[in-house]
């Protein structure tokens, strides 16, 4: 902040030498207040009284008109996103639920299906095929 003194002279025209040296007083004066513990705050605060009661108006309500609209907007995607996972829990966890166990009986289907084919293949060279088969299995013409 700025201290303001009142200098006391004899004549209105002082002499050049005084007023310099009680010029720099207040100066040095003004410079060890600034060095004390001065916040930005402080600073911003005392800007306030150079920014007009209009223009001051203006940017209030800006500021509180776009507060608003950032608020009604974390509200409505609050609100979708509640939405978005109340129902993936609700309708597609079941679903995937029950995909993944017809994902597992196919799996098993496959699985006995080439254990049987296995098992015949095992048995084929036991049992020869009679010659009514080979007969069927050649081509005519041969």
């Amino acid at each position: 902040m700025v201290k303001v003194e009142i200098v006391e002279s004899n004549s209105p025209y002082a002499s050049q030498a005084s007023s310099r040296t009680s010029s720099s007083a207040s100066l040095s004066s003004v410079s060890s207040e600034l060095e004390q513990d001065e916040s930005l705050f402080d600073r911003l605060a005392a800007l306030v009284d150079i920014v007009p009661p209009t223009t001051r108006h203006a940017i209030s309500e800006r500021v509180a008109k776009s507060a608003s609209f950032l608020k009604r907007g974390g509200k409505l995607a609050g609100n979708f996103v509640w939405i978005l996972t109340t129902s993936a829990l609700l309708v597609a966890l079941p679903l995937a639920l029950v995909l993944e166990d017809e994902a597992k009986i196919v799996a098993q289907e496959r699985e006995f299906l080439e254990q049987q084919q296995g098992q015949q293949q095992m048995l084929a060279p036991m049992y020869p095929p009679n010659s009514n088969q080979q007969k069927a299995l050649v081509p005519p013409g041969f």
